[in-house]
């Protein structure tokens, strides 16, 4: 992988991180183990489940933590924090564990996609990159991921890097695409970094720099014959473009034996002019031409536009899927779920709110997906306490997570454990898997989702269920802090 100079993103956090820090410090409670979880509260667009991103970045930034002598400095100017709390910064090292849901994989609210056990100082630095990056990629892959199921098979690019916000969000944004199944970018700089493929063809601009559009288009077929796309949509589609490019895929390409060739549209009504294009190419011979559309496309576009019977090969998405634009933002938190005791058993925290959503799942947990034998598809999701485990040779009784008095009977099932150790006292013990494995690994777990999971509009409400244990544990936090500070 290329590399570029690295920035020390170490001071990328909430200020209140490094306020509640010192406080710990002044109080003791620096080597207090805690336990945090990061999950998220609701699925984006209405859907019924997202698609974990953003771990390898948290990986390098874990790595990598630590405050240089700018960065003490700038605290110390600050004349908030105490000198023996900076020098403890000045030394600061990541020393806790992590586990984590792999890449790619499907998730659902409530439960932990990330956990943390760390001294509390250092669980509680982390929060802010962990959240922003989990947030930002997690939601582009799970919006990619509509798109491409939307498109059916058919190739899928993202084109949005000049509308992404910031170059981080370009970059990364184009990764977390791929991972929701995209298969390709315009974004040059993320094939160069991640292997992500890059590719494109003309801009309006070349069209419109020589002086007819035929010579705009036999110069671009001469100079790159075996990837040869047309841009058909600068003067007149249906008149001009096609007929242009048919003519000169004539003179250039059949000579050479080529029939790999295509067109783009970026205007007009794509159901319509695609229909007619295919005709045209069709009638002239050219029926390995793949006719490709971009132009402010989503999910229901591209439903809409495939309903219509449009003739159409690939779709390039931009700005509404690397802005996510109909829900720009994942929701994700990161709460305290419980803090080890001096002698070293675990005290379980919760947060209560009058919104019943936001009402946390206490405990340091452990996270199953219950897949059936005999269809090999994605049955409930199980949230015990870390001491328990899955007997799954025997039947199992789990709650409707929209209303607890009903049940369902889970048979014939094999029991996985979903989160996997990230880093252990310090060390990571994961080995990062390709962006191609990743990206495969998500396909097939998409796949093990029920159709009824997968619809865009008023989805299945999959089941996240909790142990008896977990249940009355949380409970009994319940009627306890019911009505105390």
């Amino acid at each position: 992988m290329a590399t570029t100079e690295k920035l020390n993103l170490t001071m990328l956090c909430d200020f209140y991180e490094l306020t509640m820090g010192n406080g710990y410090f002044e109080k003791g409670y620096k080597d207090r183990i805690t336990y945090f979880d990061l999950f998220f509260r609701r699925c984006p667009d209405g859907g019924g489940f997202a698609i974990a991103a953003g771990l390898e970045q948290i990986i390098q930034y874990i790595q990598d933590l630590h405050f240089s002598a700018e960065d003490i400095e700038y605290l110390r100017a600050r004349k908030l924090f105490s000198e023996e709390f900076l020098q403890y910064l000045a030394d600061f090292r990541f020393t806790g564990d992590i586990w984590a849901v792999p890449e790619g994989t499907p998730i659902f609210p409530h439960e932990p996609i990330i956990t943390v056990r760390a001294p509390a100082i250092e669980a509680q630095l982390i929060e802010t990159f962990l959240l922003l990056t989990i947030n930002h990629q997690s939601l582009i892959a799970t919006k990619a991921n509509r798109v491409v199921r939307a498109a059916q098979g058919r190739t899928v690019l993202e084109f949005g890097s000049r509308r992404a916000q910031g170059a981080d969000a370009a970059i990364l944004g184009s990764r977390a695409a791929y991972i929701g199944g995209c298969n390709g970018t315009a974004c040059t700089i993320s094939d160069q970094l991640f292997g992500v493929y890059a590719g494109g063809t003309m801009a309006h601009a070349w069209v419109q720099m020589f002086d007819s559009e035929y010579e705009a288009f036999k110069t671009y077929c001469e100079i790159y014959p075996e990837n040869a796309t047309l841009l058909v949509d600068t003067y007149n589609t249906l008149k001009s473009g096609v007929p242009n490019a048919i003519r000169v895929f004539n003179e250039v390409l059949k000579p050479k034996g080529i029939t790999k060739c295509g067109i783009r549209l970026d205007s007009g009504d794509m159901a319509y002019l695609t229909q007619k294009a295919r005709k045209m190419l069709d009638d002239a011979g050219w029926t390995e031409c793949k006719i490709s559309v971009s132009n402010s496309l989503d999910e229901y576009i591209i439903q809409d536009l495939l309903r219509q019977g449009a003739k159409i090969d690939m779709f390039g998405v931009g700005e509404r899927l690397i802005t996510a634009r109909s829900e720009p933002v994942f929701g994700g938190v990161y709460k305290l779920a419980a803090v080890e005791r001096e002698d070293g058993s675990i005290q379980p925290k919760i947060k209560i709110s009058e919104n019943v959503g936001k009402i946390t799942n206490p405990h340091f947990k452990k996270l199953y997906r219950f897949y059936g034998n005999d269809t090999g598809k994605a049955i409930a999701d199980y949230l015990c306490v870390y001491d328990e485990t899955v007997d799954d040779t025997k039947d199992m009784e789990i709650f409707d997570p929209e209303a607890t008095w009903k049940t369902k009977t889970v048979y014939n099932f094999t029991a996985k454990e979903l989160q996997v150790p990230i880093f252990q006292k310090g060390e990571l013990v994961y080995q990062c898997p390709d962006l191609q494995q990743i990206r495969a690994y998500c396909m097939e777990q998409v796949d093990m989702l029920w159709d009824e999971v997968k619809r865009f509009d008023n989805p299945h409400t999959y089941y996240v269920d909790l142990s008896q244990k977990l249940w009355d544990i949380k409970y009994n936090l319940l009627k306890q802090r019911n009505g105390k500070a």
